[in-house]
């Protein structure tokens, strides 16, 4: 069975910490291609950190310095780690695997993966 099932979100007070973890059914799971991504309501959904096609780590400018993107491959768990979480880090957050082609850096914070996990929402309030 195909999935990737995200966990971890929660309220927080701005300044905290959260570690979401994504869960991979062996065919999702991949040490390239995989993503986190972040969507409030109204708006698109946007790439904040991602292995791209040759494994290296790449962040949304805004985010970078916070957010810590990194796996597990024996249990096949990419995880996203948040430091000094902001009211603005306030979304509906979603893992992504499989790359629909081969990504360059930039082009792994786009959405053109295969799988999307259903989301976990994370609230941050000042």
């Amino acid at each position: 069975q195909e999935y990737l099932v995200e966990s971890g979100g929660g309220s927080v007070q701005a300044g905290g910490s959260l570690r979401l973890s994504c869960a991979s059914s062996g065919y999702t799971y991949s040490e390239y291609c995989m993503a986190w991504f972040r969507q409030v309501p109204g708006k698109e959904r946007g790439g904040v950190a991602a292995y791209d096609s040759d494994g290296v780590m790449n962040y949304a400018d805004s985010v970078k310095g916070r957010f810590t993107i990194s796996q597990d491959s024996a249990k096949k768990t990419l995880y996203l780690h948040i430091d000094n979480l902001k009211p603005e880090d306030t979304a509906m957050y979603y893992c992504a695997s499989q790359c629909q082609f081969r990504m360059t850096a930039t082009q792994s914070l786009g959405v053109s993966y295969n799988y999307w996990g259903q989301g976990t929402q994370v609230t941050v309030s000042s």
